[in-house]
């Protein structure tokens, strides 16, 4: 894939400031996990929930430890970091959500709302309300509920001219999924044209698409109405934290849709560490030397290609994925009949390694190893022990 300067952006993995934490390995010592029975894993899947999302920084674990030791207006310190949220990242409006479902279930509340206080009261019941939500079919991602309790009835399109049929007086919103765009037949540009003609909000699930940096302002300057980010993936805030961008009067709609108000996201509790240490995140994120970042994460992958060379029977390429986590990968290829081992297999010997490696299975005779968020000489540890089992 062509290097470009777009590319050299893109990770957000270590920091100098986050040095002391990246030496540390999935082997290093864990009183709290030690004392439940659980082991840490080296993780190369990625900025994924099942095994925690990322890690935070030292300034991001700092401004929540110090957000904890106050009692403060909860309201008025989401509008304070909301405005300051907005101002980082060029957006009209902006507010922190208990991770990126969370922002989906509010943003949908607030368009199917209109900020009208009776009916945001009144959801998931649809009595005058607008409560259809048109998306693509391939846009489905299984977030679909997040809508849904709400009292979304989703309204599922392939074409534009499906699309533009579909609108009617139900319709509440256009929903998008970020990461789908390559699948579906209808663009963002063509979707937000469409959105703006008929007067319906568009929301863009840009989830896990926070690299390069410049993304997030990208789609909200693009004309999406709401955009959402994961707080506990590339931008290394707490794990239950999202951020929702976009239109002042929606966002404006979405704050007394979740807690500490009565809305329906009432149980979406978002805490003073939370909106602090996203904050901190966002601060963070924005100041970060990406290209040394893009530096290391090259030569981890370097590292692993370099201890299967000789492998014989398997194949690696560097792969650095389309939209969604879009920084260097490895990819492992194997025949699995020529030589006896089922990815399955391959998959389940890393999990029962003395320090368990986690990656994902691709398909057969193919691994796809994230290297993002690994420390310290664990990608050492990841290529010497691929090479014991294909060399076994």
């Amino acid at each position: 894939m062509k290097t470009s300067r777009r590319r050299l952006l893109q990770s957000a993995a270590l920091t100098p400031a986050a040095a002391a934490a990246a030496t540390r390995t999935a082997s290093s010592p864990s009183t709290i996990y030690a004392s439940l029975g659980i082991k840490p894993v080296i993780n190369g899947v990625g900025v994924v929930t099942v095994l925690g999302g990322s890690l935070m920084p030292p300034e991001v674990v700092q401004a929540m430890e110090e957000a904890g030791r106050y009692f403060i207006p909860l309201p008025e310190l989401q509008k304070k970091v909301g405005a300051r949220l907005a101002e980082l990242l060029q957006s009209p409006a902006a507010m922190v959500t208990c991770g990126a479902a969370s922002a989906i279930s509010v943003g949908t509340a607030a368009c199917l709302s209109q900020g009208d206080a009776a009916k945001l009261r009144q959801l998931p019941a649809r009595d005058g309300i607008r409560y259809e939500v048109i998306q693509q079919k391939s846009h489905r991602s299984g977030y679909e509920h997040q809508m849904e309790m709400c009292g979304a009835k989703v309204i599922a399109v392939e074409s534009r001219e499906e699309l533009e049929a579909a609108i009617n007086e139900r319709t509440g919103m256009m929903f998008f999924l970020n990461k789908g765009e390559p699948l579906g037949k209808i663009n963002a540009e063509e979707f937000i044209k469409v959105g703006k003609a008929r007067g319906i909000p568009t929301m863009n699930d840009a989830a896990s698409d926070a690299t390069p940096k410049e993304n997030l302002w990208k789609y909200t300057k693009m004309g999406f109405d709401l955009v959402i980010f994961s707080g506990g993936k590339a931008l290394r805030g707490p794990q239950a934290s999202g951020l929702l961008l976009g239109r002042k009067d929606l966002i404006e709609a979405a704050h007394p849709a979740m807690s500490p108000f009565g809305g329906i996201g009432r149980g979406m509790k978002v805490g003073k560490e939370e909106l602090c240490g996203l904050l901190a995140a966002v601060e963070r994120y924005l100041k970060v030397d990406h290209q040394a970042e893009w530096r290391e994460l090259e030569a981890r992958v370097t590292s692993i290609r370099g201890a299967l060379k000789n492998a014989k029977g398997v194949r690696t390429e560097r792969v650095v994925p389309v939209i969604q986590n879009e920084v260097p990968h490895v990819d492992v290829h194997w025949d699995e009949g020529a030589l006896g081992l089922t990815s399955q297999q391959v998959s389940e010997k890393l999990m029962a390694s003395d320090q368990p490696i986690h990656v994902q299975r691709a398909g057969k005779g193919h691994l796809h190893i994230s290297i993002w968020m690994m420390r310290g000489n664990e990608h050492e540890i990841v290529g010497r022990r691929l090479r014991e089992i294909f060399s076994a």
